[in-house]
């Protein structure tokens, strides 16, 4: 149910929505002219606002401004005639979310607002789990990067289809981060979120841990066990690095998503489990599913909705953005008369390596900085990374480079970095932007010459 205006001068128009509406259990409120709109948008919650584009001496285009301008945030669908289609257009540039087009099909049009207002929740309920995330230090709330704002986009289309789901990507990337927030932005949210890592666990004590046991199904089982399916009634199971499972125990969760029931090791009855499954890894399933070593079945099941984080290498933005994240959740702890503060060429330092462990390893960096630092200025020689990774060493130049030429190398790792932005670069490299194009310049100029 949501509150919603209607705006429009013609009374037949104003008194057939209501009714369609109201049928719909929402409540409705009206306006022939747009000073009335401003004033219920004002005194009242509106959710969701349907303006006509035409509304006597009133401009729809200018109502819809004054709305926002206010800080008002009602969805706003504008409703149009054929041949003014180009000004609804305009009018979603200025913030309106659709348009309908006269004469309206009642059908069509109770569709589009059912959609409208469950995109809203979805989104208000979004919001209000970063704030809460956020409150909690959690890092997902300081993504900036297109790839992660996708990332957030579809998890939130996606929490309430209530379907297994397969979120791939490197370790420390984040998959458990966003299976919590599927779980929270689901149905399921007022029931448990249970994690195991399926690895960490040898095939019996995971089969027994997954599924449970009866009492003397092996050595030491003196009474009987819940498995965490079990626990997990009724709300979600998150199985960690689902791709190193053995082929018995791809066959037994085969049967828990196609039959929804297991049977507890030692047991010869099944039990009735009401579970979605989020799995997670950072193998390639359909390629070892190509050469027989993971069950393409299994796969087609828990891959129905497939989520992959890039690396943190392959979006940078974030790496300042989740910086500063770590510096704010530092400083809440500490004395705030003691703040810390990351110097630019710190900034930069963790900006040119491409962390191989994600966002686990810059966490672990940064705490280990803020640890060991004398004093509460963190500039590069306080950013201890480990040498002896593969990436660093990568990207260490060659000694018997000379100096112009490891100047050139440099640039060219940046505007690589980049993406080519000069902006970015330019600010990564401690220079102006005609300093950048000049330098640019000059090394087009010599490859030619080459």
């Amino acid at each position: 149910m949501a509150n919603i205006l209607v705006v429009d001068d013609e009374p037949n128009i104003r008194h057939t929505l209501r009714l369609l509406l109201e049928k719909e259990g929402h409540n409705v409120a009206d306006a022939s002219s747009g000073e009335q709109a401003l004033a219920i948008v004002s005194e009242q919650h509106i959710d969701l606002v349907m303006l006509d584009l035409r509304l006597g001496a009133d401009d729809g285009l200018d109502i819809l401004s004054k709305i926002r301008a206010r800080g008002e945030h009602p969805e706003i669908v504008i409703i149009t005639a054929h041949a003014e289609v180009d000004e609804a257009v305009r009018a979603m540039k200025l913030g309106a979310y659709d348009y309908l087009v006269k004469p309206l099909a009642p059908d069509e049009l109770l569709i589009r607002v059912g959609k409208i207002l469950e995109k809203r929740a979805q989104s208000l309920e979004l919001m209000q789990l970063r704030e809460e995330a956020a409150q909690r230090h959690e890092p997902y709330v300081a993504s900036q990067s297109d790839a992660m704002r996708e990332i957030m986009r579809r998890v939130q289309r996606i929490a309430r289809q209530d379907m297994p789901v397969l979120i791939t990507g490197e370790t420390g990337a984040g998959k458990e981060v966003i299976a919590r927030l599927i779980h929270r932005l689901s149905t399921r949210n007022n029931k448990r979120f249970v994690a195991v890592n399926s690895c960490a666990l040898a095939e019996n004590l995971l089969d027994s841990e997954l599924f449970g046991h009866v009492r003397g199904a092996f050595t030491g089982a003196n009474t009987s066990q819940p498995g965490l399916f079990q626990e997990a009634d009724g709300g979600t199971l998150f199985l960690d690095e689902i791709g190193d499972i053995t082929p018995s125990l791809q066959a037994k969760l085969l049967r828990v998503l196609q039959e929804g029931e297991i049977r507890p090791v030692g047991s010869t009855k099944t039990v009735k489990v009401n579970v979605r499954v989020i799995a997670a890894t950072n193998r390639d399933l359909w390629t070892l599913s190509e050469t027989g070593e993971y069950r393409k079945d299994l796969l087609f099941r828990l891959g129905v909705i497939e989520i992959k984080i890039p690396p943190l290498r392959q979006r940078r933005d974030d790496i300042y953005a989740l910086t500063d994240f770590f510096l704010a959740r530092q400083n809440a702890k500490d004395d705030p008369g003691h703040a810390f503060e990351i110097t630019p060429r710190a900034r930069r330092k963790l900006f040119m390596y491409d962390w191989p462990g994600n966002v686990r390893e810059l966490t672990s960096v940064l705490e280990r900085s803020f640890a060991l630092a004398d004093g509460y200025v963190i500039d590069a020689e306080d950013i201890i990374i480990n040498q002896n990774t593969a990436a660093d060493t990568h990207n260490e130049p060659p000694h018997d480079m000379s100096l112009q030429e490891v100047e050139v190398a440099h640039i060219r790792r940046v505007m690589e970095l980049c993406q080519g932005n000069q902006v970015k670069a330019s600010k990564l490299l401690g220079i102006s932007r005609s300093t950048l194009q000049r330098k640019l310049k000059s090394l087009s100029e010599s490859a030619q010459s080459d």
